[in-house]
């Protein structure tokens, strides 16, 4: 099969088209002809050789997610029929004409969508819908504080816990970002840029803070949140595009009674993968038929253009997600 491959770690230039062992099904899976696939920060680490694979999956073939349709059942597959139009996660391999996933891991695409905005849901919406309803325990009218609303998960994150009746507000270092934003769904938009994230979420809740804080950005973001968070609120730390490593007050832990999770989804137990694969599709049925909900993408790449769609991403010009796809 033809792949997208890393020749090795590297620059966007170590991404070529190449030839791959197609996957074979096993028990309980389903083999998937990819159409397209979403381009991830875990995709990019992966190239630069910072973000293995976990075990089973490829090495040389990035990508996280998928969209295509069943093209055969391995022993005991009952979920799926040849055919059919799927998307999901996978711990790799995504950018390549086939992927073999667990059939109750695969969700179906809803209706109407291409496959290019298909590709554009598993990683960003999943994760977004983890964090904010399993991690957060989010509730109507609660005040949510999403950093990097632009990106993909924070769009996801905006529409979802809007749809849910939580008030939404989001960060971004960009204005245009903040405004396409609100196209998406109400919300009170902070240029950090040039200003303040903390005074502006005091201000927005009475100087009470934030019940909950998505955070996709990590480094310095991350104690200055602990400042936004009222009594007994909650942090959620999935992206750590700004570093690593912070300093925080324990106290404000303490004597707040505040709550810091974090989560990935690349390198959990299948089980638990399956479990938030079924979560999602159950409360999002029906919402991306109807409007309610949809896929941002930004721009759609040819595979072979793999280099390009990863400096975009790099370059963080990218207002939602960018989509590898198939000719």
């Amino acid at each position: 099969m033809r792949a997208v491959l890393i020749r090795e770690p590297g620059d966007p230039d170590v991404l070529t088209l190449g030839q791959a062992p197609a996957p074979e099904p096993g028990p309980g899976q389903v083999l998937v002809r990819v159409r397209a696939a979403g381009i991830n920060r875990g995709d990019i680490m992966q190239r630069r050789g910072k973000y293995p694979a976990p075990e089973g999956w490829p090495q040389d073939i990035p990508g996280l997610e998928y969209a295509g349709e069943v093209s055969a059942l391995g022993a005991g597959a009952r979920r799926w029929r040849a055919g059919d139009r799927v998307m999901g996660l996978v711990g790799g391999g995504g950018y390549a004409e086939y992927v073999a996933v667990h059939e109750d891991e695969a969700v179906a695409v809803p209706a109407g969508l291409s496959w290019e905005e298909a590709a554009a849901i598993p990683e960003a919406f999943i994760t977004a819908h983890d964090a904010l309803f399993t991690r957060l325990a989010l509730q109507p009218e609660e005040r949510l504080l999403v950093h990097a609303v632009g990106s993909g998960v924070g769009t996801a994150a905006l529409q979802l816990a809007r749809d849910a009746g939580a008030h939404v507000m989001g960060t971004s270092r960009s204005a245009w970002k903040l405004e396409r934003a609100a196209e998406l769904a109400p919300l009170e938009g902070v240029d950090t840029s040039t200003e303040d994230f903390v005074a502006r979420a005091l201000a927005w809740t009475g100087e009470r803070g934030v019940d909950a804080v998505l955070e996709l950005v990590g480094g310095d973001y991350v104690p200055r949140n602990v400042k936004a968070l009222a009594v007994l609120g909650r942090l959620a730390l999935v992206g750590l595009v700004a570093g690593a490593r912070a300093e925080l007050d324990l106290r404000a832990f303490m004597s707040r009674r505040l709550t810091l999770v974090g989560t990935v989804l690349r390198s959990r137990p299948l089980e638990q993968k399956i479990a938030a694969a079924r979560a999602f599709a159950e409360h999002v049925e029906g919402r991306f038929e109807d409007g309610r909900l949809r896929p941002v993408v930004d721009r759609v790449f040819a595979m072979e253009e793999a280099p390009a769609a990863h400096r975009h991403v790099e370059e963080g010009q990218n207002f939602g997600k960018v989509v590898l796809r198939w000719a």
